[in-house]
């Protein structure tokens, strides 16, 4: 008789969702009361949402993820980013035309085969894409409106139909939330099978909870029976919600890896592999470009082809003649390409020196390129040398940083010289990144040129001052390169952080980050 009762309920509980779902769309937010279990439509009650946060915010909140935090329903980009950077082009491709047959075969069969096809063959220990590259998209999904009804609650714990692998990095980091119920991914000697465990444990949830999910969402009635009371919102309603503004999570997203630089939704990832071919050819012009013709022809050529490049402030003080020593240019680090770029805002040649880039970038490299060993007496001396030959690019932060923040810089370039020229960088993609952490650094090059419209904003800033240097001015290396530092955040509108790249890689690659 239990058994029977149980059932009864959850039969009833799915009954009640699929009724609720079909007549309630236009209603904001709707409160359902369960006793002993068992929902009682009788005391359905319409609320606000400042009355649904003040009456209850005091107790437990089991949340679904997909229902009341993110914006969108979907779950194919979250999949399709697994599938091309944790498994490479090809399984990308297979899923985008699987799509067709994952939409008609609703949402849970859908969801095991995105599944499958995802995570099928691929490396537990190597997979880091759910932390390194989804909380980034699952950041820019958060509805504003769902985020503050949740972390009004003091205990939260959040229901997905995702793997709860592809989630907890997100919300235990960015929400502060570290209980999470979802499926695991079984394994074969530490490869992923493309399948997911048949249950999940709702062990974790007492009863008398309250519930926050969407009208849409009926496939955790098991779960959301233990709770007295059920919140649900309209999708009509979610799409109103703002974005969550990026301050207002529980700490900023520095770093993110991955290569793909949008949302890859079904409609956007067809439109990628589209333009693939397109790519690659001008990926290879422009490459052909660089490396045979000159700076002032080579230039409007590019610009032709669809790279932008705007200089702002590029009157500074030539290195001249008379000079024995060239000037140094201190960039922030946005890609590969960045001296590159500062080449052909100025019209000439810059050497530069670099850590962590591949053997192939150096050889198409159209600018002189000399690699530090990160050994300080020998990476000075190095610099020194080609400081006497001529102007030399040197970036200070030793490593890349997408997000509008600078790492902290290091303080070598100061003791090289006191003729240092800032130059502050702001790059905008629009399908690639051209730099990462844990792929492959020969292809970055590849990746930026093939996108069709890359914009470099330059801005060529004033030379030191001689009472700001460290030789004539007397000032530490660690002072001169704060301010060097202070001027670029202040001319990009950035924030300084005292993060380094070995913080990088330790986050995104689990390494130091030296090749």
């Amino acid at each position: 008789m239990p058994r029977i009762k149980k059932l009864f309920q959850l039969k009833y509980f799915a009954s009640l969702f699929e009724i609720i779902r079909k007549t309630s769309r236009k209603l904001p937010y709707l409160r359902l009361k369960f006793s002993h279990g068992i929902p009682a439509p009788t005391q359905f009650k319409f609320l606000k949402k400042s009355s649904f946060t003040d009456e209850v915010s005091n107790q437990t909140l089991v949340f679904h993820l997909e229902g009341a935090l993110l914006k969108s329903y979907s779950l194919f980009p979250y999949f399709m980013l697994v599938a091309f950077e944790a498994g490479g082009l090809f399984r990308a491709l297979i899923l985008l035309l699987l799509y067709p047959l994952v939409w008609l075969l609703g949402h849970e069969l859908g969801l095991k085969v995105m599944v499958f096809v995802s995570f099928v063959g691929i490396k537990k220990e190597n997979f880091r894409a759910g932390t390194a590259i989804l909380p980034k998209f699952f950041l820019e999904d958060v509805g504003v409106v769902g985020f503050d009804m949740v972390m009004k609650y003091k205990t939260k714990v959040a229901v997905t139909s995702m793997p709860r692998i592809m989630v907890e990095c997100f919300l235990g980091d960015y929400l502060g939330i570290h209980v999470v119920i979802g499926k695991e991914l079984k394994e074969f000697h530490g490869y992923f099978l493309g399948l997911m465990e048949e249950n999940m444990d709702p062990a974790t949830i007492c009863i008398n909870n309250i519930g926050l999910g969407c009208f849409r969402n009926s496939h955790y009635q098991k779960i959301f029976s233990r709770c007295k009371e059920i919140y649900l919102v309209t999708e009509a309603e979610k799409k109103k919600w703002p974005v969550l503004p990026r301050k207002k999570s529980l700490k900023p997203l520095i770093f993110h890896d991955g290569r793909l630089a949008f949302r890859p939704t079904p409609l956007n990832t067809l439109s990628m592999f589209i333009w693939l071919p397109f790519g690659f050819l001008l990926h290879i012009t422009r490459i052909m470009v660089f490396i045979s013709l000159p700076f002032k022809v080579s230039g409007p050529l590019l610009a032709f082809s669809g790279m932008i490049n705007t200089v702002s402030n590029s009157n500074v003080e030539s290195s001249g003649e008379g000079k024995k020593r060239g000037m140094l240019y201190v960039c922030n680090h946005r890609t590969l390409l960045d001296p590159v770029y500062l080449t052909f805002a100025m019209m000439k040649s810059v050497s530069a020196v670099t850590y962590s880039v591949s053997r192939f970038s150096e050889v198409i490299s159209p600018i002189k390129t000399v690699r530090l060993t990160r050994d300080r007496k020998t990476d000075e001396e190095t610099m020194k040398k080609m400081l006497s030959k001529g102007d030399l690019v040197v970036c200070p932060e030793g490593t890349t940083c997408r997000e509008p923040y600078l790492l902290r810089f290091s303080p070598l370039f100061a003791e090289i010289t006191d003729d240092i020229v800032p130059v502050a960088i702001k790059l905008q993609v629009s399908l690639f990144y051209g730099s990462t952490a844990s792929g492959q650094k020969c292809l970055d090059s590849a990746f930026h040129l093939t996108n069709p419209n890359p914009t470099c904003l330059i801005m060529i800033l004033n030379k030191l001052p001689g009472w700001q240097t460290h030789n004539a001015g007397g000032k530490s290396k660690f002072e001169v390169a704060n301010y060097v530092q202070g001027q670029i955040a202040t001319a990009l509108g950035f924030e300084c952080t005292n993060l380094t790249r070995k913080d990088k890689y330790a986050i995104l690659a689990g390494n130091d980050g030296i090749l």
